[in-house]
């Protein structure tokens, strides 16, 4: 097994500190070393506008929005505690789910419908 870098092991006890249960520190581990990977850098070395380029990567892959809002908490967590930026956390925007318009009847449908 591959030893833990300082900052992933500082981000492990930051998440433990807090009682975060471990499905939740493995998404949150993943989706900081995806979000590294991407850019092929430490991601402390990444900024709020890599992030932000990040979150429009995710959406034109068709991520879902509770997948993306769960990777914007991961950033948000290891940006505001790990690292310490109390600034950026409040910047990294959480997404919100599409409207979608209510099915409207016809007026037949509706007759048939009261007629039932």
């Amino acid at each position: 097994m591959a030893e833990l870098s300082p900052l992933r092991r500082r981000m492990i006890e930051d998440m433990t500190i807090r009682n975060l249960s471990p499905a939740t520190q493995r998404s949150y581990v993943h989706a900081v070393a995806k979000f590294s990977r991407h850019f092929g850098r430490s991601p402390d070395r990444l900024g709020l506008e890599d992030v932000r380029a990040f979150q429009v990567h995710l959406v034109s892959t068709g991520i879902s929005w509770p997948a993306l809002n769960q990777t914007v908490c991961a950033l948000r967590f290891f940006y505001g505690v790990t690292l310490g930026h109390a600034e950026i956390p409040e910047r990294i925007v959480y997404a919100r789910s599409p409207r979608t318009l209510p099915v409207v009847l016809s007026a037949a449908e509706v007759v048939h419908f009261l007629e039932a």
